[in-house]
């Protein structure tokens, strides 16, 4: 097992990247990024790979303690330094503490503000009334609007706490590794997830996506305890059980997607305490249970309509691209997309269709392009050394849910493909740990398969929307 990250790998990314964004700038100079978009994403890539090659290995001997004490500390500075130089920066660029272009979060903050100044039995029958269209999307506004409630519409407030839910997502994911893989790919995994710039960038955005991630996380985390724990506690079912019914108030897919890899886990893992059958049969029996009890709810009802709909949505999805001069989304269909979910979103290095949030995060998106090859050898590790079943939660939850993503509409959406980012980074850091001199050779043909994935993408941004 490799107890570090190579400054082979490290020193190839930030060559990899920075010929790409080069490249792409020079050849479609008329629609270069602006110079700050650029910047960010040099400074994300480089404190991402540079960081975590120096980090793994210098501070391979300190105490687990003292390093988890480092790395939350770091993690919490770096989203606390985001949080306010983001909202000065959007105050000074577009007049108000929000991004370019906000829709989303801009509606959020207008609607827990409205809800904040009314009673509780407003909000209440506002979202779970006879006029409220489902649960989807329910949590995250009445969240902020208790916030609201409490501190008055005071917008810094739910991006510190953002900054606190990030760093705490980061002890989480510590956790889940620690028990599923040895120490120094724990703790390359926690650095990765410290340094991710999207996780960063989203603690300024007064979106859902911080506090989703959250829950997902404390999901994997509570559930992966249960399976692994020797005794079985009714709390300890419980609570995950809870965890994943809350995951339907932000998005229903990721409830379905938590609730599938619950039961795939129940099924096939191969932790020591799942191998006496009662404990599998009980946890098997307590999932039917609350399948049954949820059976003729709401969720259930959303469900099934998703599920009927699934077709219509992607066609739908598909002419509103080609509508707004898109002409080439018709052919990212499923067959197309699924195989690269992976290593999707592709990095935006080009200014069109005023898409400065991608911009802003194409430097992140190139370090999932990147590091996709680690997630697929990962895979690939885990069968090899038929240890699939061991780390089956993790895997289950993560095709399930960018499998289904990359069957939709929404199969290069950054936003959409968010919630897999957390178990992608445990699956980074395995496959980094499991390279073996065979697997290392394909690095090099991996960059220069990335390098002609910056560019194809930058080509299809401006080819479909008939800009050359």
């Amino acid at each position: 097992m490799i107890p570090y990250f190579p400054k082979q790998i490290s020193n190839r990314a930030i060559i990899v990247y920075l010929i790409s964004l080069a490249i792409v700038s020079l050849v479609y100079i008329q629609y270069a990024m602006r110079i700050e978009y650029m910047l960010v994403g040099i400074v994300c890539v480089c404190c991402f790979f540079l960081c975590l090659s120096n980090w793994s290995k210098d501070w391979k001997t300190l105490t687990e303690k003292r390093f988890l004490q480092r790395i939350l500390f770091i993690a919490l500075i770096i989203r606390l330094i985001w949080v306010v130089v983001s909202y000065f920066y959007y105050s000074r660029v577009t007049g108000i503490p929000f991004e370019y272009g906000a829709a989303d979060s801009l509606g959020y903050h207008e609607e827990a503000e409205w809800l904040a100044s009314e009673p509780w039995s407003v909000a209440w029958n506002y979202y779970f009334g006879p006029g409220s269209v489902g649960v989807s999307d329910v949590g995250y506004p009445l969240y902020l609007t208790i916030l609201y409630k409490a501190f008055g519409p005071i917008i810094i407030i739910p991006r510190i706490l953002k900054a606190i839910l990030g760093t705490w997502m980061c002890y989480l994911v510590y956790k889940i590794s620690s028990r599923t893989f040895d120490e120094s790919t724990t703790r390359l995994s926690v650095m990765m997830c410290a340094l991710m710039p999207n996780l960063i960038i989203y603690c300024g955005y007064h979106l859902k996506e911080t506090e989703m991630l959250f829950l997902i996380c404390a999901f994997l985390e509570r559930a992966d305890y249960l399976f692994r724990s020797k005794k079985l506690f009714f709390i300890n079912i419980l609570v995950p059980s809870l965890l994943v019914g809350s995951l339907f108030f932000f998005r229903t897919v990721i409830g379905v997607a938590a609730a599938f890899a619950f039961a795939t886990a129940a099924l096939f893992s191969s932790t020591p305490s799942m191998k006496k059958g009662w404990k599998r049969f009980a946890i098997i029996g307590w999932g039917l249970l609350c399948v049954l009890v949820a059976g003729g709810g709401v969720i259930l009802t959303e469900i099934e309509g998703l599920w009927e709909d699934r077709e219509d949505n992607v066609s739908r999805k598909r002419l509103e691209q080609v509508s707004r001069g898109n002409q080439w989304a018709q052919y990212a269909t499923g067959t197309v997309m699924a195989p690269m979910v992976f290593v999707l979103p592709f990095s935006t290095m080009v200014d069109v269709d005023q898409q400065y949030g991608q911009q802003e995060k194409h430097g992140g998106n190139f370090i999932r392009n990147f590091m996709g090859l680690f997630a697929i050898l990962a895979i690939y590790e885990a069968l090899r050394r038929k240890e699939w079943r061991n780390f089956s939660l993790i895997g289950a939850f993560t095709i399930a849910y960018l499998g289904v993503v990359s069957l939709s509409g929404f199969s290069n959406s950054e936003r959409f493909l968010l919630p897999g980012l957390p178990c992608l980074i445990l699956m980074w850091a395995y496959g980094i740990a499991t390279l073996r001199a065979k697997t290392f050779k394909l690095l090099n043909w991996w960059c220069v398969l990335v390098f002609f994935m910056e560019v194809a993408w930058a080509y299809f941004k401006l080819g479909s929307r008939g800009l050359f």
